[in-house]
This record gives C-alpha cells, sequence and structure tokens, in this order.
C-alpha cells in the first residue's frame, strides 16, 4: 500500500497496512498497538519507535492517503487542447483513486473515524481535500473562453460529487469497488453532464 524508500520502508508500510485494518475493524477507540503490531508482525518497540500513539498513526494514514492525491496537484489547464479530453483526464486522476482497493480501504476508515473524533476530521480534512484542482481547472477554462463557468469552486464540488456518487459513497456504505469499466462511464457521463452545464458550444 505505502511507498517509500530506505532500508525501514517495510516495516512502516506493514504498520500502516496493520493499522488501516485495525482501525476498520475495531473503530479508533477499541483499536489497540499491540494488535496493530501483531497484524504487522513487528515488535511494539518497533511500533512506537515510528508512532508514539495512535494518533499520530491516524495522522499518519491520513498523509499516506494524502500522497496518493499529489499527482492532481500537478494537472494544469492546457489552453490549447479540447476541454472535453482534460476533463476526461481530471476525472481520471480521481477516478483512478475511485478504483484504488488500498485508497479506499484508507478512505473508508478515515471517514469512519473522522465522524466519531471531530478532531481528527479537522486534521484529515485540510490534507485530503483536492477540490482546488478541479476550481483550478474550471476557472482557467472559463477565462480562456472553452467553458462558462460562474463560480469554479461550485462547479468543482459538482464535478467531484458526480463521480464521487456511483464510486466512493456506496463503497463507504458496504458495496463492492466500481471496476475499470464502470469508473470510465462514470467519468464520460460527469463530463457530460459539466460539458451541458458549462460548454459553450
Amino acid at each position: 500500500m505505502y511507498e517509500c524508500s530506505g532500508p525501514n520502508a517495510s516495516k512502516y508500510a506493514q504498520i500502516i497496512d496493520a493499522a488501516v485494518e485495525e482501525f476498520q475493524e475495531k473503530g479508533f477507540s477499541a483499536a489497540s498497538m499491540d494488535r496493530v503490531s501483531a497484524r504487522a508482525e513487528v515488535s511494539k518497540r518497533t511500533v512506537y519507535k515510528y508512532f508514539e500513539s495512535k494518533e499520530k498513526l491516524f495522522r499518519s494514514i491520513v498523509s499516506v492517503l494524502a500522497e496518493r492525491f499529489a499527482d492532481m496537484r500537478h494537472i494544469r489547464y492546457e489552453p490549447d487542447r479540447d476541454i472535453r479530453e482534460q476533463l476526461i483526464e481530471l476525472g481520471w486522476a480521481e477516478g483512478r483513486l475511485l478504483i484504488s482497493p488500498e485508497v479506499m480501504a484508507m478512505a473508508r476508515m478515515i471517514i469512519s473515524e473522522t465522524l466519531r473524533n471531530p478532531d481528527l476530521a479537522e486534521a484529515a480534512q485540510g490534507k485530503i481535500d483536492k477540490t482546488g484542482a478541479f476550481i483550478d481547472m474550471l476557472r482557467a477554462a472559463s477565462e480562456d473562453g472553452q467553458l462558462n463557468v460562474p463560480d469554479p469552486e461550485e462547479a468543482a464540488q459538482e464535478f467531484i460529487a458526480l463521480l464521487k456518487a456511483k464510486a466512493f459513497w456506496p463503497y463507504i456504505f458496504g458495496s463492492a469497488l466500481v471496476s475499470e469499466e464502470q469508473m470510465q462511464k462514470i467519468v464520460e457521463s460527469s463530463v457530460e453532464m459539466m460539458m451541458c452545464r458549462y460548454g459553450t458550444g
């Protein structure tokens, strides 16, 4: 699940994976660092070497999830390209996360815990919010005349909601992950709806 470099990368990854499983199964309050170490097949001393507490372990999982969103921050509007193609690419940047078992397992765990703990929710939200990439794309396309978007922030939230409606929230509440083929249809349908509302042609 977690990718990093260095001699201790595998142990760090094992602990993160084990913590996601533990938090999903037991919930944050009932989760045990002892069971995390057992699941990870490392000593308790090793767990505490990397993570001083359950809270720090949870925040580290949020950081790992945030890293998966990093590529979205590099997506930029290209004036010479068709906006529909660019929206499809932006949609797939989100879609690839929505069909990733590892990413969605972390997302489900984080959602369940943030509902119980407002302080954790506040800490998580700022790190995993990727709306900015959508806002920037829609604003730039509108300024360039390829779209007509009066409120880029509202439009970005609409776009994300379209993508998540059939892929994210059903999984969070127990449904199976959508397939790549299903995600393709979701992305194309969402882009079509955005073009119908905000397109200039």
